[in-house]
């Protein structure tokens, strides 16, 4: 999946098996249903990636201020692809905390190979941002995602919807 939309195939299936849930318990492995059946943004990081603390995790913070009324679903996912002693499953709580994150945080770290959201999504890195529509077509997937852009676009729809019906 490149920046541009997707093909209209399905998302497939979170395979992530580790999870703390918003509150930083661990929980049952994650599935897409579980984020609700609106649009569904899937953030993607790696705890010693610079750019994940400098842009990702305050544009995904934005994102849910701002989309969680509206019935946007969002997860987090440290995907571990390098750095497996600095990116551990503790420092994933420790990124909840410090961004006041309350949503469910997941830990893809295979033992080889890659992370199964990374070959699943075709990520090429992180930071991360998946966006999937609410028919369940993943429609972004890039480095960057254009926080205030897509605030306007969901208000736009949003007022749309409330016009027509």
């Amino acid at each position: 999946m490149n920046q541009q939309a997707s093909s209209l195939l399905k998302a497939p299936e979170l395979r992530v098996s580790r999870w703390l849930n918003g509150y930083g318990r661990p929980c049952a492995p994650l599935k897409l249903a579980d984020l609700g059946t609106g649009y569904r943004i899937i953030f993607c990081f790696q705890h010693w990636c610079p750019g994940c603390h400098s842009t990702g995790f305050p544009t995904m913070k934005r994102l849910v201020k701002a989309l969680s009324p509206k019935g946007f679903g969002f997860a987090v996912v440290q995907t571990v692809f390098e750095g497996k002693e600095v990116n551990t499953f503790e420092r994933m709580r420790d990124a909840q905390l410090l961004y006041d994150l309350q949503v469910p945080f997941g830990y893809d770290a295979p033992e080889r190979g890659y992370p199964t959201i990374m070959s699943d999504y075709h990520t090429r890195g992180t930071p991360w941002f998946i966006v999937i529509n609410p028919s369940g077509e993943p429609i972004y997937g890039g480095f960057t995602l254009d926080a205030e852009g897509l605030i306007a676009s969901a208000d736009y729809l949003s007022s749309v919807t409330t016009e027509s019906a």
